[in-house]
């Protein structure tokens, strides 16, 4: 697997991308607006208590005037009071915008991934995709929105500060704000180190997520190959690179906050020095000596805080590229803009009737490769007349899945035509095909729930009686009602808690209870026992009558009834017929059913002996 996005370009903070996430916020004004403006009146209000720790020294100290003492204990009230609301709704805001960014991009991101076709999965792990889902939503979702606000406050607070400090004595300004370009300067020195790291820990925490899905997904094979101590070993090996990379990631960070605070440390002791002389000297009075060291520890906390937000911002720009890498992928498989005028997509349908299908399919020297240079279908033809059943035979990579692909549309061909019933299904919507098809694949996937809501999945309108007749006629009602719960039986995850054989069976009602047109058979036979292959083949033979089928085959003594048999090599049809005549033409159809039914006859005996 590979991921779409891996960690290319130059380290350097992209203006293009926070566009895109300031886009997205802006679909929550109602929200963002409000939260930005709290937070900034919040750091304005701020400037306030150095204002009144001047005039307390100032007038009741060292003035000894209380004249308006209740005056000053009631003004102080209704500040905190006013301070205390717009905190409750900078926070109430700021937080619903964080949750509600979220949910936005997890379902724009999730509609992406049902509408990207299948050879993007090919290319892209699992574990990839959840990073994005979880990690990556999570972390840029809640830097946003709580960093724009937390940097308009601090924004504000510093405006106010120097707008006081000036106001009240422009040399201890000068002197408190002597330390700022070099901050920026320093800042802007280590911003691209800060992306670098943060991108190679997104990396492979992605890679870890990947790990940890495909360990728990081949449990039951990493058992049987005794493979524990090898998988601990090289999940090892991956912790230690996040480790290390975090470690990097983390120390690189760490330098920012408390350089800042450092060099801003440096700019107080000069104002102390200073104001310390200036008061002896009568210049300046206590009261505004103390002010202005509130004014610049007041100043120097923004910016500490700005400079650790920045590092932050910098570790979202990782998530906020992987997320829009997924948001702006493009799909493979596009229908065309007339097409979509009229019938809409996949997940948002206009309602038009689209026509019903018949089932004769036609490949028109179709050629397809997955890699260019590396065909695997070349020039294929093919004519199939409604309702016949098509076999598909050859040996393994000799195109059989590929052709199936095709026909079901989950790739397109790369030269040559597909068509059904005479139109070019490219001129079609891509749902034309999928509402008309039924498909079993040789190794079943079940969701987590009930028997009857798995069969209901293939029709969520099936009633219980469509349901217990799809069952019966793939022969799974009596293993369903001999259960505890029947048809309320759980599956387990994935179907876990059921075998095989009885997997299958479920994957059958659940594709019959739609009434597809066309349907697929690839290899269904193939991992279950020769009884219920028995009770699979007699239900087949019923269901497929007068549907287009193609089938996989892997067990060619399943096949025999096929209209047309087709023997694949190379990505070329090297013989077509029924089972009668490709026998008495004795060529590589005949070798294979010979050479399998032997090993067959051979099996038998050895296990009756």
């Amino acid at each position: 697997m590979e991921d779409f996005d891996i960690d290319k370009g130059n380290e350097k903070f992209k203006s293009g991308i926070w566009k895109k996430v300031l886009k997205e916020f802006g679909y929550f004004k109602e929200l963002l607006v409000p939260g930005i403006l709290l937070g900034g009146l919040t750091g304005a209000l701020d400037v306030v208590q150095p204002k009144m720790t001047k005039y307390v020294l100032d007038t009741f100290v060292k003035g000894r005037d209380l004249s308006n003492f209740n005056a000053s204990i009631i003004f102080t009230v209704v500040f905190l009071l006013i301070t205390a609301v717009s905190t409750f709704f900078f926070i109430k805001f700021v937080g619903h915008l964080e949750i509600k960014m979220c949910h936005r991009l997890r379902t724009k991101c999730f509609t992406k991934l049902q509408s990207l076709s299948l050879s993007f999965y090919d290319k892209n792990a699992v574990g990839w995709l959840m990073s994005r889902m979880s990690s990556d939503i999570n972390k840029l979702s809640s830097i946003v929105a709580w960093g724009v606000s937390d940097l308009f406050w601090g924004f504000c607070m510093m405006m106010a500060v120097i707008i006081a400090m000036l106001g009240d004595s422009h040399r201890l300004a000068l002197i408190g704000l002597l330390t700022l370009p070099v901050i920026v300067l320093f800042s802007i020195y280590l911003r691209g180190k800060i992306l670098k790291a943060q991108r190679r820990v997104r990396k492979i925490n992605s890679q870890l997520t990947a790990s940890y899905n495909e360990d728990i997904q081949g449990a039951k094979t990493t058992k049987t190959l005794v493979r524990e101590e090898l998988n601990a070993k090289e999940f090892l090996s991956k912790t230690e690179d996040m480790k290390k990379a975090s470690i990097i990631g983390i120390l690189i960070s760490s330098i920012l906050m408390p350089t800042v605070q450092l060099i801003g440390a440096v700019g107080t002791a000069l104002m102390i020095v200073y104001g310390g002389i200036s008061v002896v000297s009568g210049a300046i009075t206590m009261g505004l000596l103390v002010a202005f060291f509130s004014y610049v520890t007041q100043f120097n906390a923004p910016l500490a805080e700005a400079a650790d937000l920045f590092a932050e911002f910098i570790s979202a720009q990782a998530a906020a590229e992987r997320i829009f890498g997924l948001l702006e992928e493009e799909s493979e498989i596009k229908d065309k803009d007339e097409v979509i005028k009229k019938y809409g997509t996949a997940l948002c349908p206009t309602g038009e009737q689209m026509p019903p299908i018949n089932g004769s399919v036609k490949f028109e020297n179709v050629s397809f490769w997955y890699k260019e240079g590396e065909p695997v279908l070349s020039g294929f033809s093919l004519d199939v007349e409604a309702g016949q059943t098509i076999a598909l035979v050859g040996a393994t990579g000799a195109g059989k899945s590929t052709i199936v692909n095709l026909f079901c549309r989950f790739y397109e061909p790369k030269s040559g035509r597909i068509l059904v019933d005479g139109i070019d299904y490219t001129y079609m919507s891509e749902s034309w095909i999928h509402e008309n098809l039924g498909y079993v694949l040789q190794s079943p996937h079940l969701f987590s729930g009930t028997i009857a809501e798995n069969i209901r999945y293939g029709k969520l309108d099936a009633s219980d009686e469509e349901i217990i007749e799809a069952a019966k006629l793939v022969d799974a009602h009596d293993f369903i009602v001999k259960m505890e719960k029947g048809y309320d039986t759980e599956v387990g995850e994935g179907g876990s808690l059921l075998s095989t054989g009885q997997k299958q069976l479920v994957s059958f009602a659940r594709t019959l209870v739609r009434n597809p047109r066309l349907f697929v058979l690839d290899e269904a036979t193939s991992s279950i026992d020769t009884e219920t292959e028995q009770k699979i083949q007699s239900a087949i033979t019923t269901v497929l009558s007068g549907r287009t089928s193609f089938v996989v085959a892997h067990r060619l003594s399943t096949i025999r009834n096929a209209d047309k048999i087709i023997v694949v090599e190379g990505g070329k049809m090297i013989e077509c017929g029924n089972h009668d005549e490709l026998m008495k033409q004795k060529g590589h159809y005949y070798e294979l059913y010979t050479h399998q039914f032997i090993s067959e006859e051979q099996r038998s005996l050895n296990i009756n002996s």
